[in-house]
């Protein structure tokens, strides 16, 4: 198994429970067999990867965003900083501003067009980042605090330390955040390839068609996953079939499979047909794929 240039791969879905992080852990198991690869748990709202992967934890360090703190003895309160921000973190009440650490995307333009340096940005803690090692597999994973809203920086800045603490690894795979929003859309914004999961039955077809319509805006290739394939309808199949999106596996609907996932062991040790589906993935990727994307 070999790979001319690094790849990145999102691992998606358009909807939570389908099996994303299953195929996630497996193929970056699978493919550490053989040689280095990197998974980055970015479901930082819920980052669950860890569970089902054994490392030694190597670094740990908290995650942090900018924020716009009020310097009462500067301020003039001309409101040009509650003009120019587009997210309605700042308000003026009086002679006061009020700023809503929560609203803010760090932005910098109240602090940069303030004339007189009374917004200075300052950091505000937001999560943690831990980094695990397994052989040649290197797991990293962010987890937002409690209360906390805001996933894209948090995700942005987990991809960044991912890529730059490897940036010769030939494979890297990024769990993304279920669904199409903004934390989905930032995973995949500059990977090669994203293998889209799904199941077989109208709610997935559903929100599969909502993904590859995301992901077409990006114009990033993809490729589809049909997980506990057997429950449900053809439909999935005949809509990748029109719209040209190869089906990279199929997944059998198992209760072995279940009780494995539920008690956070890796399913592709035990069941050979998921060693093949994962290796199918794999050749797909090796073969079709260009990598080496910025």
């Amino acid at each position: 198994m070999t790979s001319q240039k690094p790849l990145k791969i999102a691992i998606a879905s358009g909807k939570g429970g389908t099996g994303k992080t299953t195929l996630s852990t497996n193929l970056a198991a699978f493919i550490a067999e053989q040689q280095e690869v990197v998974l980055v748990d970015l479901d930082v709202e819920e980052p669950n990867s860890g569970l089902f992967l054994n490392g030694e934890m190597i670094h740990e360090e908290f995650n942090y965003k900018m924020t716009p703190q009020w310097d009462e003895s500067k301020c003039t309160v001309c409101g040009i900083c509650r003009k120019v921000c587009n997210f309605h973190a700042i308000i003026q009440l009086g002679p006061s501003i009020l700023v809503f650490p929560e609203l803010c995307h760090s932005c910098y333009a109240c602090s940069e067009l303030c004339t007189v340096d009374a917004l200075p940005m300052v950091p505000k803690k937001t999560g943690i980042l831990k980094e695990f090692s397994s052989g040649n597999l290197h797991f990293i994973e962010s987890r937002l605090d409690i209360g906390e809203e805001q996933a894209v920086p948090t995700i942005a800045k987990t991809k960044k330390y991912a890529i730059g603490k490897f940036p010769d690894a030939q494979f890297t795979l990024f769990d993304s955040p279920p669904g199409t929003s903004c934390p989905m859309m930032e995973v995949i914004k500059d990977v090669d390839f994203v293998i889209l999961v799904t199941e077989p039955t109208p709610f997935g077809l559903h929100d599969l068609s909502l993904a590859v319509e995301t992901i077409r805006a990006y114009k990033k290739p993809c490729g589809v996953v049909i997980n506990r394939y057997g429950i449900g309808n053809n439909d999935v199949i005949e809509y990748c079939q029109n719209e040209n999106i190869p089906i990279l596996a199929k997944i059998a609907n198992s209760r072995e499979i279940a009780e494995l996932y539920s008690s956070g062991k890796l399913i592709y040790r035990t069941i050979p047909e998921v060693k093949v589906a994962l290796n199918e993935i794999l050749d797909y990727c090796l073969n079709n794929v260009e990598g080496g994307n910025k």
